[in-house]
């Protein structure tokens, strides 16, 4: 194993003493090509071109003396320095860092970055980076060949998104460009680079900012009364569906555990009260009804807890088509038909309901006949009046979870 290895992070400037001294005493140098043209690499030692991490670093275990990694920003922040410690490889490293490429980007854009989401694209995760655009007000995209500002801006296709985009920061080739997202896909852009996308709902404020990448000021609680979206007193939830009583709303929301970095259907919203909470746990949100009013309940309801949601009008199945892949999904109606059609995009979730129990098991047949493992629950509620303790409504659904079958428990 290597006698000492050392990270250093490099963003552009002058390498400080510490990172110079051990690049001196280095036998082994490893990093990108740029890296190894640095005049400060001592001339006779190995080079390694960092391409993959794990064969560099089993090179590393393997060298007798000391060896020095070098790295564009922050190594430690989506870096080399995780791979580099892991139990496989069993380095200990000393790190030299550097102002992160993410904190480079907000510099060069002028803007605080405490309220901002950090992710990765590669191009099997683009997907989740580009959900995590459409769900979050401010979020700083690490780009990789194959999933850059291009293909993030047609997967956003149709949400819209300031882009700032920083190409090779802190070389003499650096580039800072803003623009908005429909015009991104028209340009061809250098690696690497950095993308700052912005928009889609109020950003955190100074007061509330005492977390990174939260909006803590939220109400306590999920699955709230239907009063807090506007629906009126309880008793006359029925005027919006069975579907919309918060106790139903608990259920489905446990089972279909929408998360960041998906993308929830909500197929017939209501009054937005699911779709709201769905995107209160941080998920990307598409909400869809065919009746105008829904709609505008929904983003009213969006808007008053400050969470950045997408309303579709229109009818399903028929709507469904030219809507991005969800991961996860609640019917609220439409039957048989739109289950079927749902199931065929292959979300790994769907949750719907039924009042009887011959339309439950017409809805747990169709799940079951596209390749989904069924569970129903039979969920009573009884809202009663505390101040005589009499029973004003009770409620009774059947509750219909489904699994993707080829998926593990």
């Amino acid at each position: 194993m290597a006698d000492r290895v050392t990270v250093i992070g490099w963003d552009g400037s002058p390498l400080t003493r510490t990172a110079t001294a051990a690049l001196s005493a280095a036998t082994l140098v490893a990093g990108a090509a740029h890296h190894l043209a640095l005049p400060e690499v001592p001339p006779d030692a190995e080079r390694v071109r960092l391409g993959s991490v794990d064969l560099a670093a089993r090179r590393i275990a393997s060298h007798r003396g000391s060896a020095v990694v070098l790295a564009d920003g922050d190594p430690g922040l989506f870096g080399v320095v995780r791979t580099l410690r892991a139990r496989e490889h069993g380095l200990e490293v000393e790190v030299v860092p550097a102002v992160s490429s993410v904190a480079a980007a907000f510099a060069r854009a002028g803007m605080p970055w405490d309220d901002a989401q950090i992710v990765v694209a590669h191009p099997r995760t683009l997907r989740r980076a580009v959900n995590v655009c459409r769900a979050h007000h401010k979020v700083a995209v690490l780009t990789s060949p194959g999933a850059g500002p291009a293909e993030l801006a047609l997967l956003l296709d149709g949400v819209h998104r300031t882009f700032v985009i920083c190409e090779e920061l802190g070389t003499d080739r650096e580039r800072v460009t803003v623009l908005t997202s429909d015009k991104a896909a028209d340009h061809a852009w250098r690696d690497p680079n950095v993308v700052i996308a912005v928009g889609g709902g109020p950003e955190t404020t100074a007061a509330d900012a005492w977390i990174t990448g939260r909006r803590p000021a939220q109400p306590r609680g999920w699955a709230l009364p239907a009063a807090a979206y506007g629906q009126g007193p309880a008793n006359r939830l029925r005027e919006s569906g069975e579907g919309e009583y918060p106790g139903l709303r608990a259920a489905q929301l446990a089972r279909l555990g929408p998360r960041t970095g998906d993308l929830v259907w909500d197929i017939g919203s209501g009054s937005g009260a699911l779709a709201v909470e769905a995107a209160r746990f941080g998920a990307a949100v598409l909400a869809v009804d065919a009746d105008p009013a829904a709609c505008a309940r929904t983003e009213a309801a969006a808007r008053a807890f400050g969470v950045p949601l997408h309303v579709v009008r229109g009818s399903a199945p028929h709507v469904l088509e030219r809507l991005p892949e969800p991961d996860v999904v609640r019917i609220g109606g439409g039957g048989a038909p739109v289950v079927t059609a749902v199931a065929a995009r292959r979300p790994e979730r769907i949750v719907t309901h039924a009042s009887t129990r011959d339309e439950a098991e017409a809805l747990g047949a169709a799940l079951s006949g596209s390749g989904y493992t069924v569970e129903c629950s039979l969920l009573q509620s009884v809202d009663l009046d505390t101040t005589a303790w009499t029973e004003r409504e009770r409620t009774v659904v059947f509750v219909l979870s489904a699994r993707r079958s080829d998926l593990a428990p």
